[in-house]
C-alpha cells in the first residue's frame, strides 16, 4: 500500500475540506444552502489557518 507524505499545510487544507463538506451536509437543508455554507466554512478554516500561522511567525521572531 503506497504511503501518502503530506506536509502540515496540505494536511490542514485537506482536513478543512473534509470538515467543511461534512458540516455543510449536516448543517443545512437544501443543496444550495449546503454548498454555500460548505464554501463559507472552508474559507473560514483556511483563513484561520493562515491567520494563526502568521501569529506564530511573529511570535517566534
Amino acid at each position: 500500500m503506497p504511503k501518502m507524505a503530506l506536509t502540515h499545510l496540505e494536511f490542514s487544507i485537506l482536513f478543512a475540506l473534509l470538515a467543511s463538506v461534512v458540516m455543510g451536509i449536516v448543517g443545512r437543508s437544501t443543496d444550495r444552502e449546503r454548498l454555500r455554507y460548505g464554501l463559507y466554512l472552508f474559507g473560514c478554516f483556511v483563513g484561520t489557518l493562515f491567520g494563526l500561522a502568521w501569529l506564530m511567525y511573529f511570535g517566534h521572531r
